[in-house]
């Protein structure tokens, strides 16, 4: 029975219709929303990079402005879900997104995870991205979402390059 559903967003043009379709999921199943965000800890040290040199940047105040530009986009993003607040939930990670989301996958007891993928080529759909390492590793079920126009695409491509062979 599926009763928690993890939500990888990475606030991409594509991660409303991600929480959408995850939400649709755990309507009926009455099934938990656990909304996942890692910052890249690459990030992080970037910005420690610039510091060095002298710039006035430091890793706190951007973490700290990262996640309230998360939060106000998160909170339009989950206000039409008609799911009860006390089903979704927000966590931030910080640190390797495929590890961090590969642990709380397993510290939270997830029974499923939607995410999208970012590719747009289909020989190299999974290559080299974080939803490719998570197909591999994750020990529950993986639903990929494909937003309307990158379904269209994908079944173009389809069409083009192997029914038309």
């Amino acid at each position: 029975m599926i009763k928690k559903i993890m939500v990888p967003i990475a606030f991409s043009k594509y991660s409303k219709g991600i929480l959408d379709y995850a939400a649709g999921l755990a309507e009926p199943l009455a099934a938990e929303l656990l909304v996942v965000n890692v910052v890249n800890k690459r990030d992080l040290e970037a910005v420690n990079k610039i510091t060095s040199f002298g710039y006035k940047v430091d890793s706190e105040k951007y973490l700290k402005t990262i996640k309230s530009e998360r939060r106000q986009e998160l909170a339009k993003m989950t206000g039409p879900l008609t799911l009860p607040d006390e089903r979704v939930s927000f966590t931030f990670l910080i640190g390797d997104p495929t590890s961090e989301l590969l642990r709380y996958a397993v510290e939270s007891e997830a029974d499923m995870v939607v995410m999208g993928v970012k590719n747009k080529d289909i020989s190299h759909m999974f290559a080299g991205s974080v939803a490719e390492r998570m197909f591999q590793r994750c020990p529950v079920p993986i639903v990929s979402y494909r937003s309307d126009d990158i379904a269209a695409r994908l079944r173009k491509r389809i069409y083009k390059h192997i029914i038309n062979d």
